[in-house]
């Protein structure tokens, strides 16, 4: 009796052993379009940055903080690491929304003055995304001169930033309703449109942390 329980006991865990790998591959294999995302983070290296408010570019910083000191402390090899950050928050605060829009946006939708971000040069409201393409003097990533913390160059060096469809929703409806032209689906077409390169827009990003903590992906709450 007891040697059959023994092998009713080892029969059992060989299968769960054998059910292992293709659990593992269905995690390889997104079940939802929203989550391809994360098919790309395949570094053994992952952070999740999470920053509803821009703070002056500083939470960019601490990404390229993150990957150089990978490169430099630990001898990371390209490609074996990935980044994460966050383009979202409410129009009434400093929001990192705004992050991933372009120029045309910044400029149509007023954000430098909204964000109370000045110009160097023209010494008005930016009509420019200085987060993406920073230039000296600009007013964030150190006055600009921490330009490598551009969200373009992070991409180059793997970060993948995510845009919360929630989020824009509340900014849809914020613009239509301060005098921007065009009713709220214009306005979210347009902003759809016009979207810094590379920018993947989430369903929530709550469930986008969730997704990213279960794929193994360390979460940094800036």
């Amino acid at each position: 009796m007891e040697r059959r329980g023994f092998f009713a006991r080892l029969a059992a865990a060989a299968g769960t052993a054998a059910a292992l790998p293709s659990r593992a591959l269905a995690q390889g294999s997104p079940a939802s379009p929203h989550d391809r995302w994360l098919t790309g983070l395949t570094g053994a290296h992952k952070c999740f940055f999470d920053f509803p408010e821009h703070d002056g570019g500083r939470p960019l910083l601490h990404i390229m903080n993150y990957i150089n000191t990978y490169k430099a402390a630990y001898g990371a090899a390209p490609g074996t690491i990935n980044t994460v950050g966050t383009c979202y928050g409410a129009p009434d605060r400093p929001s990192s929304m705004a992050l991933g829009w372009n120029d045309f946006l910044w400029e149509k939708h007023k954000i430098g003055e909204l964000l109370g971000l000045t110009d160097p040069v023209t010494k008005a409201p930016s009509k420019r995304n200085m987060f993406y393409r920073p230039r000296a003097g600009d007013p964030v990533l150190m006055n600009g001169a921490a330009a490598a913390a551009g969200m373009e160059n992070l991409q180059k060096q793997g970060t993948v930033f995510l845009m919360c469809n929630n989020a824009l929703a509340r900014w849809v409806a914020f613009l239509s309703g301060s005098g921007s032209k065009g009713n709220p689906a214009e306005i979210e077409k347009e902003i759809r449109a016009n979207l810094i390169p590379g920018v993947v827009v989430v369903p929530a990003m709550v469930i986008a942390i969730e997704k990213a903590q279960g794929a193994g992906v360390a979460y940094n709450r800036q």
